[in-house]
């Protein structure tokens, strides 16, 4: 018997750094058991440079990442949606769509790096930063079973993980 993989949706603002980089990694390290998406309430129609030069280096693929509107994975014919993971503080006080299915949802707030001022280094280590605290983050999400654990567990599971730094 093949069981789906859980569909992720990491929500963000902007859709251009920070929900990118979790929608990444989680697919790179998912073990097929996690297919992740992402998208923004306002996006800002590209990714942030410094995001795809974060994955790159990482050795992480960056072809086809695009922002992306929330309304996408509201639609009749979108990805069923099984967790949705806010990432900002923003887009967790927002009034989203109504959610085909009911999913999981879960908050993680992480400082957003494209707010980042200074030079070129304190940038790289804005997202750095970032990325490292959602690396840590999704790694504890892979270890879960979700299809082990009830609804209200799993939703427990999620918020306690989005309280890791």
């Amino acid at each position: 018997m093949t069981i789906r993989p859980f569909n992720v949706l990491f929500l963000c603002t902007g859709n251009s750094a920070r929900s990118i980089l979790a929608e990444t990694y989680l697919n790179a390290s998912g073990q097929g058991r996690f297919h992740a998406y992402s998208a923004g309430s306002f996006p800002t129609g590209k990714v942030n440079p410094y995001a795809l030069e974060l994955l790159e280096e990482n050795h992480l693929p960056t072809e086809g990442l695009r922002s992306k509107a929330w309304d996408e994975f509201a639609k009749p014919d979108a990805p069923k949606i099984d967790i949705i993971i806010t990432v900002c503080d923003q887009a967790a006080g927002e009034v989203c769509p109504v959610w085909p299915g009911q999913p999981i949802t879960a908050h993680w707030g992480v400082e957003d790096p494209a707010k980042a001022t200074g030079d070129n280094d304190a940038k790289q280590t804005a997202f750095i930063h970032a990325f490292s605290v959602l690396q840590r983050r999704i790694d504890l999400l892979i270890n879960l079973n979700p299809d082990r654990l009830d609804r209200r567990a799993t939703e427990e599971q999620l918020r306690t993980i989005g309280e890791a730094e």
